[in-house]
């Protein structure tokens, strides 16, 4: 590591938490760092390569003004890279295979995390075991999806209304089927925390399915079939540290993608974590059926 930009990590780790220390790039661009988990599921979900490099071409469409180092297949980046980057954005299997939960990356990311790093995860990459991560998660991201609290149905959401945010900058009202995790376990009093995307579930999202880890649970089936309070499925975070942090639960159907406003949303979201300017119209960009259909993982028939 050169001697200057030692000198900028100590000088950063030096600062008061309420001034977060930039680790732009030598042109002053920020970095964008995105991680792709390994093939999963069936074919059209969680395609996590395809998925990643796709948000990455848009991005460079429409934010030119950032730069983006990518990596497949779950590998992770360098320490050296780590330290340079604005934020970190994680597309991949969560639970216990977590990418971030491998040997001593946890602490490699909470020592980033400390000088305020963004962080975004994507769809299954919200999920970690309660005992490990969860607490990290909770602070870092605002929000994870825990086993026995959370659950993983298959519907229909309407966003109606979305809030007053830099991420909604663009974004239009939208409805789409997704596995749209809910009841995802918030920081004390939501502190920090704003819903983004928010709607009620369908009760068979909750009648259909027994008690278990991802299915069902009876403080979720309190607060969505009695209390009927609507679930928030994205947020965003504003730490202490300085760091931002957005989760988004949907994601697990690949044709998802194609969804103009809901790209538009994750785009903006990953601008605004690596505390770059999110256009007033929101990111712009374009996807072709060609687009949508390259970089598949094969897993046999579509």
């Amino acid at each position: 590591m050169k001697a200057p930009f030692r000198s900028l990590l100590l000088f950063c780790a030096a600062l008061t938490v309420a001034l977060p220390c930039s680790a732009k790039t030598a042109d002053g661009k920020p970095l964008i760092v995105m991680i792709a988990g390994k093939p999963s599921h069936g074919p059209g979900q969680h395609e996590h390569n395809a998925g990643i490099q796709l948000l990455a071409k848009c991005l460079k469409a429409g934010a030119s003004g950032a730069e983006l180092k990518v990596h497949l297949n779950a590998e992770w980046p360098t320490a050296e890279e780590f330290a340079a980057a604005d934020t970190v954005v994680i597309y991949a299997d969560g639970g216990g295979g977590h990418p971030a939960l491998q040997g001593d990356r946890l602490a490699e990311l909470a020592a980033q995390m400390k000088r305020g790093l963004g962080f975004v995860c994507l769809h299954y990459a919200v999920e970690v075991p309660k005992e490990k991560g969860g607490p990290e998660f909770r602070e870092w991201l605002g929000g994870y999806f825990e086993p026995n609290w959370s659950v993983n149905p298959h519907w229909t959401a309407n966003f109606k209304e979305l809030p007053k945010h830099p991420i909604s900058n663009g974004v239009k009202p939208f409805s789409i089927k997704d596995e749209w995790y809910y009841h995802m376990r918030f920081r004390a009093g939501m502190a920090g925390v704003t819903p983004v995307l928010t709607d009620l579930p369908p009760e068979d999202t909750l009648t259909g399915r027994k008690d278990g880890p991802h299915s069902g649970n009876p403080d979720v089936r309190a607060a969505v079939l009695e209390r009927k309070e609507p679930q928030h499925v994205a947020w965003a975070v504003e730490r202490p540290d300085g760091g931002r942090g957005f989760g988004f639960t949907g994601g697990h159907f690949h044709q998802g993608w194609a969804n103009d406003d809901q790209r538009k949303l994750v785009l903006n979201a990953i601008l605004w974590t690596a505390r770059a300017e999110v256009p007033a119209t929101g990111v712009e960009s374009a996807v072709t059926p060609e687009e949508l259909a390259a970089n598949l993982d094969p897993k046999g028939k579509k």
